[in-house]
């Protein structure tokens, strides 16, 4: 089963989701908006965040960054 979380939807209806396949492989799903014709894309994150630095990137990063909020590291120092 695969699990998905909405990274963003832009002013125009485009989505991005983040995806993880049964196989705990991660990656971006994106869906245009019906004007444009409703396509389907799928793209590995290094490819996606690669593209640009647009508000879906920003927010895939800013997901990533939570990750150090909810779980703070220890140095073993």
């Amino acid at each position: 089963m695969k699990k998905a979380r909405k990274l963003y939807e832009s002013s125009s209806g485009d989505r991005w989701y983040l995806i993880r396949d049964p196989s705990g492989g991660l990656f971006i799903h994106y869906e245009a908006n019906a004007a444009s014709g409703g396509h389907v894309e799928h793209e590995d994150i290094v490819t996606f965040l690669s593209r640009g630095d647009g508000p879906e990137q920003q927010e895939l990063l800013r997901l990533i960054g939570t990750l150090t909020e909810e779980h703070p590291a220890t140095t073993g120092k």
